[in-house]
């Protein structure tokens, strides 16, 4: 059961806030945040305890696919509550040690914070006291080039992340911003996306004429186009 104390210790940053600003030791140096990546987008993350196994399987999976987030102008920033010297142990013991699905020797070169105060961790509301008091859970941010906080998942400690979906994730509020579209259920990049409603009736009845070029409307409120995937230059 949660307490009153307990909960006052939980803050949870929303969408379309700032993203909260600190300093912090980090396995590659200290960083300001999120200051240090402006003009980038951050993809900022926490799991639960060095030297676990969901957490190694994870950690292998985010190196492994760095260089995809790096094409999307996406930096990874991970945290958990442990210190730098039992981060710097996991990660050696990741790289000399550890086998998963075929990677090996996976070297692990984005930054994971030392929080061992939880200052941070509680600071973006990873620490859920009715899941775990003592680890953070498996939050995710997504913060765009000015420091906002566009998207949030959060897992349990039992569930490792979808990677392919936090890509999509990244490529859809690309997208999104810079086609001014919107993206529907399941979608993929080269699929067709959501045209927003017309703001006003004219518009919204030439387009449902089929008189507005690239655009089909199955009805006034639900007009999409295709968006080829060669046309997403999204960094």
């Amino acid at each position: 059961m949660t307490t009153s104390n307990e909960m006052l210790q939980i803050s949870l940053p929303r969408i379309g806030d700032k993203a909260p600003s600190f300093e912090a030791v980090t396995t590659q140096g200290n960083i300001k945040f999120p200051e240090d990546y402006k003009g980038k987008w951050v993809i900022l993350f926490s799991h639960p305890a060095d030297f676990t196994p969901v957490c190694t399987s994870e950690f292998m999976t985010f190196a492994h696919m760095e260089e995809d987030f790096r094409k999307m102008n996406t930096a990874l920033v991970g945290l958990s509550v442990d210190g730098l010297y039992s981060h710097i142990a996991w990660l050696r013991t990741i790289k000399d040690k550890i086998e998963f699905r075929g990677w090996k020797n996976v070297e692990v070169k984005f930054p994971l914070i030392e929080d061992i105060t939880m200052n941070v961790a509680k600071m973006y509301g990873m620490i859920q006291p009715n899941e775990s008091s003592t680890k953070a859970v498996r939050a995710v941010f997504f913060i765009d080039p000015k420091g906002i906080i566009r998207a949030m998942i959060y897992y349990p400690l039992s569930l490792g992340r979808n990677f392919e979906e936090l890509k999509r994730v990244i490529r859809g509020l690309q997208t999104a911003d810079k086609f001014s579209v919107a993206m529907p259920a399941d979608w993929e990049p080269g699929e067709d996306v959501i045209v927003p409603p017309a703001n006003s009736c004219g518009v919204a009845a030439d387009r449902m004429a089929g008189k507005e070029e690239g655009l089909y409307c199955k009805d006034w409120f639900f007009c999409m186009k295709p968006l080829k995937k060669e046309e997403l230059e999204l960094v």
